[in-house]
Formats: structure tokens, sequence, C-alpha cells
């Protein structure tokens, strides 16, 4: 017997087949066929934003599309990141992902809306940056503090009576703070905020005493004047403000070993097409490494990368290892 297909069968396998090419991703071929969105999960102004700012038109000369970025803040860079997380896997929808959203948190929160390595692809590091322990510079002058060690004699003296700024509970910022209060046996008040930039309005106007901000957030006002650096909380010096000297090398024989730098790289949803990824890492590194951008990006403090994914993850989960005892040494808790 002759098997002879339906003709309404036959049709409506060929509609479902074609409606099943509608819904799929694009291919990696033909991405990006339009705006590309790079969520920042933090306020506009803090370096998560000026990093997602300087590549974002780097990328857009590159692609031929826009690639927009879309500031998410709250909870320590998790609302922003969860929208990713939970993003289709087409490409479109990227993240700035910090050391807080993907090395911190896990460590620091009881439970998370999402897991910061099954639920994203890393596509590349875009740079570490060196935080920089600063105060507002007239009540550094009004307290007689010109260095860590006069913070520390100072902070002994007056338990908590000052405010540690920060971009959010569980960044960088946050532990890095955290982790001079355990080391030197200090107390000041934690003050959270939405990310760097409106942190760093209230410390130029006195609202708010110490922060540890990443430094190319602050690399204006000190150089300003408004902001006075202590110490950067690298290992080593910063090229960048070579006369400012680590926490370390300044605080004497209690700070011995404190070390709480910050990195910032892009990560798409789990699933995104490795030719996608691929695509893009290979843009960022190469605009990375452009003399104008390269010496940009290193005026304000930053160490670009541009490395690999699987060079990326490894940072990751050696990140995740670092900043779990860095949690669990210091008490820090969710305020």
């Amino acid at each position: 017997m002759t098997f002879k297909p339906n003709r309404r069968a036959t049709l409506a396998a060929s509609a479902a087949a074609a409606l099943l090419l509608i819904a799929s991703p694009a291919s990696a071929d033909a991405w990006p066929s339009k705006t590309v969105k790079i969520v920042v999960p933090f306020a506009p102004g803090g370096t998560t934003d000026i990093l997602a700012r300087a590549v974002a038109p780097e990328l857009s000369k590159a692609f031929g599309q826009q690639f927009i970025v879309d500031n998410r803040a709250g909870a320590g860079g998790n609302i922003g990141a969860e929208l990713v997380a939970k993003a289709p896997n087409d490409g479109y929808t990227l993240l700035m992902g910090t050391v807080g959203t993907h090395g911190i948190n896990r460590a620091l929160y009881k439970s998370l809306p999402f897991d910061p390595i099954k639920d994203f692809v890393p596509i590349t590091l875009v740079a570490a940056v060196p935080n920089v322990m600063e105060m507002n510079a007239e009540k550094a002058k009004q307290l007689g503090i010109a260095n860590v060690q006069d913070f520390v004699k100072y902070l002994k003296a007056n338990p908590n009576k000052l405010n540690m700024a920060s971009s959010g509970s569980g960044t960088s910022i946050h532990l890095a703070g955290e982790l001079f209060k355990s080391m030197t046996g200090t107390q000041m008040t934690h003050v959270p905020y939405k990310g760097s930039g409106p942190a760093l309005l209230d410390m130029v106007a006195g609202n708010a005493d110490v922060m540890f901000d990443n430094l190319p957030s602050s690399m204006q006002q000190i150089k300003g004047g408004k902001l006075v650096a202590l110490a950067v909380t690298s290992s080593q010096r910063s090229a960048a403000l070579p006369d400012i000297p680590t926490v370390e090398e300044a605080g004497g024989p209690a700070l011995k070993g404190y070390e709480a730098s910050s990195w910032f790289g892009l990560l798409a949803p789990a699933g995104t097409s490795p030719e996608i990824v691929n695509k893009i890492q290979q843009a960022v590194a190469k605009s990375l490494g452009t003399a104008e951008v390269k010496e940009k990006m290193q005026a304000q403090g930053a160490i670009p990368s541009g490395n690999t994914p699987a060079q990326f993850t490894k940072l990751i989960a050696d990140e995740h290892v670092k900043w779990a005892k860095v949690v669990k040494d210091s008490g820090a808790t969710v305020d």
C-alpha cells in the first residue's frame, strides 16, 4: 500500500514549523538585527554605569546596531541581575555584572531570586578596579584626619560616629568597609544607596563621611578636592593615583593583608548561543585594546581586560570562594 499524506495534515505541519522558526531565538548569523540592551544593576553615575557606557558605543560601531544602557538599581544589584537571568537567551539582553552580583551576594544573602552561576553565561571581564578609601574633604580637615592611622584612631575613640556610604548592601564597596572594620576592631554606621552616584552626591554634600568607592566613579571628585583619598584597597598602588598608599601600607600591622578590589564584566542569560557570546567578547576585546579606550579607562583607575569566556568563568568561580570567606570573617550582614 502506498501512503498518501493528508493535505490538511501537511499544511498544519508546515504552519507549525513556520511558527517554531518565528518563536526560536535569532540565529547567530543574523544577530544583531535590533537594539541590544545592557542592563546596569545600579543607578547612573557609578563605575558599573561608567564602564557600560564606555563599552556600549564601541559595540554599536562594531555591529551596526544600537547597544543601549538600562539602569535597574536596587537590592545590591540583585534586581537588575534577576531581570537578565529571566530574559530570553537571544543575545538582546546583557548584564554588566559586578563582583557584588556574581562574587559576593551568593554568600551574603540568605536566598537569591537567581543563581549567579547556573543562570548566566560569562562573556568577558571588561575591567578590574581598586576601591578608594575616601572622606568628605571638609569633614576630614575638621576632624584632623589626614591618613588611615588618624582615621582608625578617631573611630576607636568615637565608635559609630561616622557614616559609611556604599553603593548597596553586598557590593564590594560595602564589603571593603566591613573588612576594614573587622580588621581594625572599629565601628561605622553603614548607609546603603542604590549606586555610587547617589552615594557620592551625599559624600560631596557632607551628608556621608567615608566611602570605599570604586576609583573611576570618584576620580573627578578627588581631583576636584571635594573628596580626599586616604588609601586604595588593592594590593598595589594605582597608576592613576600613584601618590596614594594602599590600605595595607598606610594602616600598619592591623591591616596587613588587606585587599578588596572590584571587577565588572558582561554576562548573558544561560543558553545564549556560544557564537553570539564569542562575537561580543571579540568585539569588546578589540575595543579595549585600542589606545583611545585603554588610555581613557586607565586615566580613571580602571584596568581593561577583554578576556575569554572561559577565563571569565574561572574568575567568577574563584571570586565566590574568596568573598564567601570575607563575608564570614567580617561578619557582614544585609541591612
